[in-house]
Parts: structure tokens; C-alpha cells; sequence
């Protein structure tokens, strides 16, 4: 999946993918990171999510990755703010009312950018990518992370075969597994979200699985 494919949803509005609400997991377990003071927290893939409003009124000062010029300034927009902007390197900072959104590949970050945050959210970066793209985003994820770092991932799981992503499937086994390599791992919770995602019951996939866990950068 090359940059020009999210280019290419976010310029036609295909963003099913974009929640119109509060991840509820997110306001349920990030309090599970016990994080001291109100600190940095980074969002990788981070798009125009409402969950970096709620970081924010938590007192977190929210650094978000996304590739997508029209994603940030439709999250400004949305915000009722009027971002400062300045280009550093190959990326476009964009600042205001505590959030800052780098555009840019995500995959070019430095881990200068990251190495003060105190803890991290992935909502919808690990499921954007395919099998074999997934392992390269977690790599490059516990790169830019500090040791003993939390953060929380929510992810989706359910038959692969019955929709095509993205969003993709991803099993608690292969958080285990791949993620597990790099991070300590505690599942929060999971539950069957079927019912509350249109689309799924359309394609007429059987059950759709929503996950939290506990992540901790060994």
C-alpha cells in the first residue's frame, strides 16, 4: 500500500476507517497506562481522529504522524483552529490548542520527535496494513518508542477472507507473536462489535472482534 493509496481515500472521502466518536475503549482503558504528569503522547496514522480531542482535554500535549495534508487540515477545521505551521526536513508541523500533527511519512520520522513522549495510542495505524506490511509499522514503531513506554492498541479481528481491508484483521496471536517481539503485552479487553458497525453486517462478515491491550517498549 503506497502513499498514493491513502492520498487517494482521503481526496475521494472513502474514510470509513475515520470514527465519528470517541473510541470508547480509549476513555475505558487509558487510565490503564498510569502515566505520571500529563507528559506527550504520540498518535501514529492518527488521520482526523476525535480520540486526539480527548487526549488533549485529558492535559496531554498530543504529537500525531499522518501522511495526508487533507487529513490534518480537516482535523483543524473540525477543531475550530487556526494551526501554526513550519517545515522541518521532510515534514510539515502543524500546532494548536495542544495538539501538534507532523505531516508526513510516517516511516521517515526521527526519534528525536517521539523520544519525550510518555506514552502512545494506536487506534487505527496497526490495522490500516496488510500482513506483509504490518511487521515493517511495528518495527518502526518500537524505534521511535523508549524503553518502559506505554501505550494502548486497539485493534480488530475477524475473518480475513469475508471483507478486504483496509481495516484489517489483526488476532490476538499475532499481537502475541510480533508485537510480543518488542513490547510487553496485557490484554484489557475484547468484545464482539458486530452490531455496531453497518458496514461489517453488510458484507455479511460473521463476527468482528474488538481488542485493547497494554503495551509496554521492553
Amino acid at each position: 500500500m503506497e502513499p498514493g493509496f491513502w492520498h487517494d481515500k482521503w481526496q475521494s472521502q472513502q474514510i470509513g476507517f475515520h470514527q465519528s466518536d470517541i473510541n470508547p475503549f480509549l476513555v475505558k482503558h487509558w487510565e490503564s497506562l498510569k502515566l505520571e504528569g500529563k507528559g506527550k503522547v504520540f498518535v501514529p496514522l492518527c488521520g482526523k481522529s476525535l480520540d486526539m480531542e480527548f487526549l488533549a482535554a485529558q492535559g496531554h500535549e498530543v504529537i500525531g504522524s499522518e501522511l495526508s495534508a487533507l487529513a490534518v487540515s480537516q482535523f483543524f477545521e473540525a477543531a475550530g483552529a487556526q494551526p501554526q505551521s513550519r517545515t522541518l526536513g521532510e515534514h510539515v508541523h502543524h500546532s494548536a490548542q495542544g495538539v501538534t500533527l507532523i505531516e508526513g511519512d510516517f516511516f521517515t520520522l526521527d526519534n528525536d520527535l517521539i523520544s519525550g513522549c510518555s506514552g502512545f495510542y494506536d487506534r487505527a495505524a496497526l490495522i490500516a496494513w496488510p500482513a506483509e506490511m504490518r511487521i515493517d509499522y511495528v518495527r518502526k514503531l518500537a524505534a521511535l518508542i523508549p524503553a518502559g513506554t506505554p501505550g494502548l492498541l486497539i485493534t480488530l479481528d475477524y475473518p480475513q477472507e469475508a471483507l478486504m481491508g483496509p481495516p484489517f484483521a489483526v488476532s490476538p496471536d499475532w499481537v502475541q507473536e510480533f508485537i510480543g517481539a518488542y513490547f510487553e503485552v496485557t490484554t484489557l479487553e475484547s468484545q464482539d462489535v458486530l452490531a455496531d458497525n453497518p458496514r461489517f453486517v453488510k458484507k455479511t462478515v460473521p463476527w468482528l472482534n474488538e481488542a485493547a491491550y497494554l503495551l509496554v517498549r521492553k
